[in-house]
Parts: C-alpha cells; sequence; structure tokens
C-alpha cells in the first residue's frame, strides 16, 4: 500500500479529499511533492494546483472516456527522496506520465531514471540545461533561466536604468546555471555585475553577503535563489543592515511564502514571475478559482502544477492514445494554448513558456506591471 498511495491518502493529510472514486481503468499519472522537509508549503500549492486541475477534467468526464488518477509520493523536499519517489511510482508498471517538482537540482537527480522509464514528466524547474540534455521525456511548464536572466537584465537595465549590479544566488542547479545566464545577458548590455556571492540552500545568515553587497555601492541586487525562506532571511538582513539598493529578482522573491516570512523587507521588490493574475484572462479566472477552493491567494507552485495536469490531459486527448511516445510527439505538437502561466508553444527541448512577466510588490499586494517575451531557441 505505502508504494502505490492514492490521491485520497495523500491529499487527506492536508485537508484536501478527492470528490472521485477512482476506477481500475483510470489513467494514471505520478506526481513528486515536498510534502515534507523545508518546502513543504510549495508542495501543499503544488498540490492544490493539481488537485484542481484533476477535478475541471474528471468532472468533464475525463479523458478518452477514462479518469485521471494521481499517485503522489513524497520527497521529502531532498534529492534522494526525488529519486526514491519516482522509483516508487514506476515500479507499479502503469503510469502513463509523471509530474516532478519545481527545484532544478530534484529533477537533476531523478532525470536518468526519468531516461530509463520512458514517461513523458513535466517538471518547474527552470535550470536551462534540464531540456537540454539530450532527455526526450522532460517537458517544462515554467519558462527556463535562459528567458529569466534575458528580462531581469532587460528590464533593471532598460527600464530602471540601473548599471551597478550585486547577483546573490543559491548554490544549486538553479543558482549556479541562472547566474551565469544573468552575468551573461548583463554583458550583452554593456553591464559586469560588481559583486556575484553564492550561499548554500537553507541558510540562515546572510551577513557577510549583506555586507558585501553594500560595500560593493551596488544600486541593484539580483537573486536567483531556490527558497522563499531564504528569500525572507536575505531581505530582512538587507533592510536591517541599510541596503538600499532596488531588488530585481527570480519567482521565488514574489511568492507567498516569502511575502508571508519577511513582510515589508520586500516591499517595492520585483521580480519576475510566470504566474501572475494580472497577466491574462486565464490566469484572473485561475486565481478566482483557486481563492473559492482553497481560502489563499495562488501563486507559481499551484499554477504550473495546474497546468501541468491540462496539457497532459490535453497531449492525452490529441494522441487519442496513453502511449508514452504518443503523448511525448502530442505534447511537442501543441502550440499556442493558453494556460495561466502563458501561451504554451513547445519547441524541440520540451520547452513550452519563452518568457517572464514582471511584477511589484506594492505594499505587500503583488502588481503586473509588463510581459517580456523572446523567441525560443
Amino acid at each position: 500500500m505505502k508504494n502505490t498511495l492514492c490521491w485520497l491518502c495523500i491529499t487527506s493529510a492536508f485537508g484536501v479529499v478527492s470528490l472521485h472514486a477512482q476506477a481500475a481503468d483510470s489513467i494514471k499519472i505520478g506526481m513528486i511533492t515536498e510534502s515534507t522537509g523545508p518546502n513543504s508549503e510549495a508542495g501543499l500549492y503544488q498540490l492544490n494546483g493539481a488537485k484542481l486541475a484533476l477535478d475541471e477534467v474528471n468532472q468533464a468526464g475525463g479523458v478518452l472516456g477514462r479518469q485521471i488518477e494521481l499517485r503522489n509520493e513524497d520527497n521529502q523536499s531532498a534529492n534522494p527522496g526525488s529519486v526514491m519517489a519516482v522509483s516508487k511510482l514506476t515500479s507499479s508498471g502503469d503510469l502513463t506520465a509523471l509530474i516532478a517538482t519545481v527545484r532544478s537540482t530534484q529533477v537533476q537527480a531523478i532525470s536518468p531514471t526519468v531516461m530509463k522509464v520512458g514517461l513523458p514528466t513535466f517538471m518547474g524547474g527552470t535550470d536551462t540545461s534540464l531540456t537540454h540534455v539530450n532527455n526526450p521525456w522532460i517537458f517544462r511548464a515554467r519558462p527556463n533561466d535562459s528567458y529569466s536572466a534575458k528580462v531581469i537584465a532587460d528590464y533593471g537595465v532598460n527600464t530602471l536604468k540601473l548599471k551597478k549590479w550585486a547577483i546573490v544566488y543559491s548554490n544549486d542547479a538553479f543558482g549556479n546555471g541562472a547566474h551565469k545566464s544573468l552575468t551573461e545577458s548583463l554583458k550583452a548590455l554593456g553591464v559586469t555585475p560588481l559583486m556575484a556571492q553564492g550561499f548554500p540552500s537553507n541558510s540562515q545568515d546572510f551577513t557577510q553577503i549583506v555586507l558585501a553587497v553594500k560595500n560593493s555601492g551596488a544600486d541593484v541586487v539580483s537573486t536567483y535563489i531556490a527558497n522563499s525562506t531564504d528569500v525572507a532571511i536575505l531581505g530582512k538582513q538587507l533592510r536591517q543592515l541599510g541596503v538600499t539598493a532596488t531588488w530585481v529578482g527570480s519567482p521565488s522573491v514574489s511568492t507567498e511564502t516569502a511575502m508571508k516570512l519577511a513582510g515589508s523587507a520586500l516591499y517595492g521588490s520585483y521580480s519576475i514571475a510566470d504566474f501572475s493574475p494580472g497577466s491574462s484572462p486565464e490566469a484572473q479566472t485561475y486565481e478566482s478559482k483557486y481563492k473559492a477552493k482553497y481560502k489563499i491567494e495562488p501563486d507559481l507552485y499551484s499554477a504550473w502544477a495546474y497546468d501541468s495536469v491540462r496539457l497532459l490531459a490535453l497531449a492525452i486527448k490529441n494522441a487519442n492514445s496513453t502511449k508514452p511516445d504518443d503523448i511525448a510527439k502530442a505534447l511537442h505538437n501543441i502550440k499556442g494554448y493558453k494556460g495561466v502561466e502563458g501561451t504554451y508553444t513547445f519547441d524541440k527541448n520540451g520547452d513550452g513558456l519563452h518568457g517572464y512577466n514582471i511584477v511589484k510588490n506594492d505594499q505587500g499586494k503583488i502588481v503586473f506591471v509588463k510581459h517580456i517575451d523572446f523567441a525560443s531557441d
């Protein structure tokens, strides 16, 4: 029983109960979430988004006349836990597809297993290399960091007119890859960062980094930080030590978790955001449905999971098949699908989105500023 946990068993711990009994011939999709560990709040949002999409698809009759069943495994917010979760999920041999997590380092850890089992796998990790390592089964339901770096650099330099940059990033697959991309994007605009400093995730003290930023004379701090808790601690310490530089960061800067923990320390900050309710009618509708169901604001952790379930359902329908090869081909053929994260057109690498929104924290309220798109690689 432990290796094939049903949706009802997993989500009941979060107060969510499935409305659908799963038929024996249901289409089975495995999902990995950070249900425990330091990123458990993000895992809850992911569960919520996937569950909302699941209910909509199943209430509309399912796909190919069959209901969709989600089987979830907790990865304990860790790489080894992610590998174990995928092994458990795929041991049954009856899955049609997988949904992974937003952590690039976790996706990197499971990529060899995904290649071996040969299942279409959606993920929310933004490290560019994840879809550029000749693994045809990996699909991304968020923009990758080659786009995020271009958008951050373009907005900071050309719109905010800021030229003295300090970069702070987490030392993991996400942060290391993104900081290199941002450095390259800034140099293309004639700007060389004054400093770039990495740190291990789940740090508790950023004093030395904050002092380095302050002493550098930077007028903008740009962050690529994987965990929202790290964002909150850094934000508080930046303000406590008198750093007044404009903050333009990755999506974690505008997550509900970061804002709740950091409070006023994040006021006035900018971030890129793949999900922003003000960016499209689809995003606005999703916000309304999510708030009605869960009584909380949605963020990127739920949005990309919602889109992943809907995209898989669409691909299965278009392929008229549950065979992994057919689903993968159908995903690559999706063009112009309007999801809550943006409009999806999948390229040969498995990337569906090719730009980002700019949003601002206006006294604790995230406000949509503009959308910037770049051509697909």
